[in-house]
């Protein structure tokens, strides 16, 4: 069977079809796909429709207009999809405001390939449903063994922080944010990292979508720890917006500032892209959560403590 020719529109997946050993039939990528580095030389097969360099608040705005509008957040090339004549395209249908949807991409393909394309659409909520989108992945593109044997590594080394955890009675209470301005905690398969990782989330429901939170109700949670992980977001790039968290009334009075717990992760490349590196993530909670029984040694590059 010929191999075949893959875009992938969502930076999860383009980690997956490599995870897989698929990167050769990789022809295209979301503008966002930057992992593994090797995929930077590929077209670019989408784009943004609101300009770099904006603030949380901006970003926030300019993207609930542009929603509001029935328009897309994001562009799909077509002409550069309809030259590289995929027979894989995948997308996601979890988030409008994350990556490219599925309704863009069937827009984008209606009766514009010479042939027809199958569309694989993740919406993953769970960690079970980002190893259920790896095997759907990989079965579709006739890997399937290769699937099961990444999962079965994955899943191996959530079962080693869940062994090492099991009788742990010490567990912190967690805030993640996920936006600062205006504030969001993480939702969907974060809170569920979170508990594997030995914490106890607030405000947050596995499986859920992020909620909109005010600050009044973190302050009244007080929270043992706290960890920035802005959506799409670096380290770098979440401490140029730290002054809107330390002038949030009563920020210096909380426990996690107190005692030295507050914590910047790289939301980009882990927590906010549900692929292999998902596991990543739980071990990065790890870290912070548990800094006394994981070193996984992210770090600096995964993760900082910041302190005032």
């Amino acid at each position: 069977m010929p191999a075949h020719k893959i875009v992938s529109l969502l930076p999860a997946a383009t980690e997956i079809v490599c995870a897989l050993g698929l990167e050769n039939s990789l022809v295209g990528r979301s503008h966002e796909c930057d992992y593994p580095e090797t995929v930077r030389s590929l077209p670019v097969c989408s784009e943004a429709n609101f300009p770099d360099g904006l603030s949380s608040a901006d970003i926030d705005v300019k993207v609930k207009e542009i929603l509001a509008d029935a328009l897309s957040v994001y562009t799909v090339n077509r002409e550069v999809i309809k030259e590289l004549q995929p027979d894989v395209v995948i997308t996601q249908a979890q988030c409008e405001v994350c990556a490219v949807s599925l309704r863009d991409v069937e827009q984008a393909l209606e009766n514009y390939l010479d042939k027809p394309a199958t569309i694989i659409s993740l919406q993953p909520n769970s960690l079970d449903d980002v190893f259920n989108d790896i095997a759907t992945v990989a079965a579709t593109l006739n890997v399937t063994q290769a699937g099961e044997q990444l999962i079965e590594d994955l899943q191996e080394r959530v079962d080693i922080i869940r062994h090492k955890l099991k009788f742990m009675e010490n567990k912190p209470t967690v805030a993640c944010i996920e936006w600062l301005e205006p504030m969001m905690l993480s939702g969907n398969w974060v809170p569920e990292l979170v508990t594997i990782a030995g914490g106890v989330p607030i405000l947050t429901q596995a499986g859920k979508h992020s909620p909109y939170v005010n600050w009044a109700d973190i302050q009244a949670q007080d929270p043992d720890v706290l960890i920035l992980m802005p959506c799409g977001f670096s380290i770098e790039r979440t401490m140029r917006e730290i002054n809107i968290l330390l002038q949030l009334p009563g920020f210096g009075e909380m426990k996690a500032v107190k005692n030295n717990r507050v914590y910047i992760a790289d939301g980009n490349q882990y927590f906010n892209r549900p692929g292999p590196r998902i596991v990543d993530s739980v071990e990065i909670l790890g870290e912070i959560i548990h800094p006394k029984q994981f070193i996984f040694g992210y770090e600096g590059e995964g993760w900082i403590k910041f302190a005032l």
